[in-house]
């Protein structure tokens, strides 16, 4: 199912919307693939990695591995268009800081950028990015 990177975001989810998309239009060579956590593609890249079905992190997918949280955005933004792969320095956190930082914003992402009440559905020009 893989060809090239694999980003599994939230359909629901505002501010996971916005990141895709923002990703798409920085995504300049691209690179990514997309597929909401929700969706069959989802759940089955969820399976294939032993990761579970309940995840809600945004995950990357990328040479037969599956990074989570603050390690899949920092690995994200490090293959977009300039000046966007100086905030790959941020790696260099502790991942228990990095992560406990995603995770405030994680739980609290419906309450501040709002949940919609559809998945997310790519455009027709868009389509061909998005898996399942």
């Amino acid at each position: 199912m893989e060809n090239g990177p694999v980003i599994l975001f939230d359909g629901f989810c505002n501010l996971c919307n916005g990141s895709v998309q923002f990703i798409i239009k920085h995504d300049k060579r691209n690179r990514f693939r997309f597929a909401s956590l929700q969706s069959a593609a989802g759940a089955q890249l969820l399976r294939q990695y032993a990761l579970p079905q309940t995840c809600r992190s945004v995950v990357l997918i990328e040479n037969g591995k599956a990074f989570l949280r603050s390690a899949a955005a920092l690995r994200i933004v490090r293959k977009l268009k300039a000046p966007w792969p100086l905030l790959y320095l941020f790696i260099i956190i502790p991942p228990f800081i990095r992560n406990g930082i995603y995770n405030w914003v994680a739980r609290n992402r419906y309450r501040w950028f709002g949940r919609a009440s559809q998945c997310m559905r790519p455009t027709p020009e868009l389509q061909e990015k998005f898996i399942g």
